[in-house]
């Protein structure tokens, strides 16, 4: 007999702070009547992300791919080839493609998923503009080994870190390495704004020209340079700043979930492996599968349970149909064809994860 949840149960559930925090803050939209363009909210939100971070220039915008885009474009990269990662979501080769740039895959790493440093310098050529690496699941690249090859090429790093909020790198956020680093605040992350995205900016002119991009180009009646419309509004940083304050509470939670994982799954799952000195924000909870049989009949059994694990990521992005040309990634190939993340968000039980493991062990032992 089936024991199916009453409750169909995802990989993740956005945290929803209570309404009458979130009320709180609309209710200052209202008083003050702006709802957009730089508001009071946002320009608070800014600060308090920046503080709790510990880093500088902090620009807010719209979403994680746009965040990318107006990297690239800060950075005066217009053209040229960009070194990147086949491992990641699609909105990391996107943004490359989208700002007339090809994208060159490097390989990646078979313990951690993070782009393969050894292998980055054999792909540098003339047109090499920059490296666009991932800090896939919130785990660590090697950003002192990536830092060395961009001085040595003269070389921009710009770092998809759209799952790192809330990471540490020897004491600092991953956001802080990198010419820039871009973030993603969507309904799915360990901290949203339902919408949204940063950048983190190392140089302070650089800062002010990604500002200057993200509303148009222009301030005033004077048009500076060639922009775009990344501004957020003041409703999406208004649940930004009601979330802010169960940031700690929220990775506490996870981590408490990703460990029961842990105790259950030793031994007949792969996971990653974290980097020394990583202090881990639990974004999600990958696991290996031997191979993709075994992820797919794993799969059709918790769907029949109403389980919704999701493969994250597939497929590898070296093999996305509209590209020019295929960079062979054997690595990232194999582990796309056989990974997926487990449900992970801080409301899920225990006894549903306890279920989740049980199932996963029953399905691999038949």
């Amino acid at each position: 007999m089936s024991t199916q949840l009453k409750e169909k149960i995802f990989v993740t559930k956005s945290f929803m702070p209570p309404k009458e925090e979130y009320f709180s803050f609309v209710n200052r939209i209202y008083e003050n009547g702006q709802l957009t363009n730089q508001g009071p909210l946002l320009k608070e939100l800014e600060q308090k992300l920046s503080e709790f971070l510990h880093v500088e220039n902090f620009q807010y915008v719209t979403n994680g791919t746009i965040a990318l885009q107006i990297a690239l474009k800060a950075l005066g990269i217009e053209d040229g080839e960009i070194i990147t990662t086949p491992f990641s979501y699609v909105a990391t080769t996107s943004s490359i493609l989208w700002e007339k740039c090809k994208p060159v895959f490097v390989d990646i790493e078979p313990e951690n998923f993070t782009i393969d440093v050894d292998k980055i310098e054999a792909k540098i050529t003339p047109q090499t503009r920059a490296i666009m690496p991932v800090h896939v699941f919130g785990y660590a690249c090697n950003v002192e080994k990536i830092q060395e090859i961009a001085n040595k090429y003269n070389l921009k790093v710009i770092y998809d870190a759209a799952h790192a909020f809330g990471s540490k790198f020897k004491g600092k956020s991953l956001l802080s390495y990198g010419d820039i680093s871009t973030c993603s605040f969507h309904a799915t992350k360990l901290y949203h704004t339902i919408e949204g995205g940063a950048c983190v900016v190392k140089d302070n002119n650089i800062s002010e020209k990604l500002d200057l991009i993200k509303r148009f180009g222009n301030i005033g009646e004077e048009h500076y340079c060639l922009g775009i419309n990344a501004k957020q509004s003041e409703f999406n940083a208004a649940m930004g700043l009601a979330n802010l304050p169960y940031i700690k509470e929220i990775i506490e939670k996870r981590q408490k979930i990703s460990q029961l994982y842990d105790n259950e799954l030793e031994g007949i799952v792969q996971r990653p492996k974290a980097q020394e000195d990583l202090d881990y924000n639990y974004a999600y909870y990958p696991v290996l599968f031997k191979n993709e049989t075994e992820l797919l009949k794993v799969f059709e059994a918790l769907h029949e349970e109403g389980i919704y694990p999701r493969r994250y990521f597939y497929p590898s992005l070296n093999k996305l149909s509209y590209l020019d040309t295929y960079d062979s990634c054997p690595i990232s190939e194999n582990i796309c064809s056989r990974i997926a993340c487990l449900p992970l968000y801080p409301t899920l039980e225990l006894s549903v994860v306890e279920k989740i493991c049980k199932i996963i062990k029953a399905t691999i032992s038949n």
